[in-house]
C-alpha cells in the first residue's frame, strides 16, 4: 500500500486534497463553535497533511472558530511555525499537545481539544468516565487519562502525555479538558461530540443526587464493541452507515448556519 505520508502526490492531486481537507476542517470548527464547545479564542483542531513534510493545518490564533474558514486556515511544521506567508499568528505553545500525538500516532490525523465545562467536570473527577448512559459506554476501557502537570507549555510532558493516551481515541486530561483524535476531521469530530455528551449526562445523572446505575463491565465493554466495530460482539443487526449519515446531516447543517466556511 502507498504511503500518503511519505510519498508526495502530483502537486494538482496535493493540492486539490488539501482544499478538501481545509474545506472538511473549517466545517468541524464551525461545527465546534455551533455547538458550545469553544473556549474563545483558545484550544485548537490539528489536520496533518500528506506529503513527507509533515505539515498540519490549524487555526489563526486570536479567531474565534465561528471565523474561520478554509482558507484563514495556517500551515505550519511539526514546530508549530507557519510553513507559508500567513497574516495570522500562531500559538506554537498551544501545539505541544497536538505534535505530539501526531509525531506518535501515525493515525492520528485530526487531533481535537476542548475546555468544555461538563468535560472540565468530569475531568475532575477520581472515577473520571463511567459508564452511565449508551453513549459513554463507547469509550468503555477506550480512554486514557493523563494527570494535570501545569499549563502544556513544556516539551518534556509529550512523552508522558502519548503513553497516556496509548491507542485509545480519546483522552481526558485531568483538572484541563478532553481531546479525541481521528483518521478524519469528521471522525474526530463525531467522537468529541459524543463524549462530550457522555459527560453532559454524567454530570446531569450526579446531580440528582441519588445512586447511579452502572451496568456490569461485561455489558458495557459489549455495547463498545457494538457501536466501535472493535472485537467479537455478534448482533442482530448492524448498522455500518450510521457515522457517514451523521456526517451528512451535519455538513448540511454547516451550508445552512455558515455557508462562509468553505471559503
Amino acid at each position: 500500500m502507498t504511503d500518503i505520508l511519505t510519498t508526495p502526490a502530483p502537486a494538482a492531486d496535493a493540492a486539490t486534497e488539501e482544499l478538501r481537507l481545509r474545506r472538511e476542517l473549517a466545517a468541524v470548527y464551525r461545527l465546534v463553535a455551533h455547538f458550545r464547545m469553544t473556549d474563545l479564542i483558545f484550544t485548537h483542531i490539528s489536520q496533518r497533511l500528506p506529503g513527507p513534510d509533515h505539515h498540519f493545518l490549524i487555526n489563526p490564533y486570536g479567531l474565534l472558530f465561528e471565523e474561520i474558514t478554509a482558507s484563514n486556515l495556517v500551515k505550519i511544521d511539526l514546530d508549530g511555525n507557519p510553513v507559508e506567508p500567513t497574516p495570522h499568528p500562531v500559538n506554537p505553545a498551544g501545539f505541544v499537545i497536538h505534535s505530539a500525538i501526531h509525531k506518535a500516532r501515525t493515525d492520528a490525523h485530526c487531533v481535537l481539544h476542548t475546555h468544555t465545562k461538563a468535560g472540565c467536570a468530569v475531568a475532575a473527577q477520581q472515577g473520571g468516565l463511567l459508564p452511565v448512559n449508551q453513549m459513554s459506554m463507547e469509550f468503555h476501557n477506550r480512554v486514557g487519562y493523563h494527570d494535570y502537570e501545569g499549563v502544556a507549555l513544556n516539551l518534556d510532558e509529550q512523552q508522558r502525555l502519548v503513553a497516556d493516551l496509548g491507542g485509545h481515541p480519546a483522552l481526558i486530561l485531568r483538572n484541563h479538558g478532553l481531546l479525541t483524535v481521528g483518521d478524519s476531521a469528521k471522525q474526530a469530530f463525531l467522537r468529541m461530540y459524543y463524549l462530550e455528551k457522555a459527560c453532559e449526562i454524567q454530570v446531569t445523572a450526579q446531580a440528582g443526587g441519588t445512586p447511579l446505575i452502572l451496568p456490569s463491565d461485561q455489558v458495557a465493554e459489549y455495547t463498545a464493541q457494538q457501536l466501535t466495530g472493535e472485537g467479537e460482539a455478534a448482533s442482530d443487526f448492524e448498522d455500518h452507515d450510521a457515522y457517514d449519515l451523521a456526517w451528512g446531516a451535519l455538513l448540511r447543517l454547516v451550508e445552512r448556519v455558515a455557508p462562509d466556511y468553505k471559503d
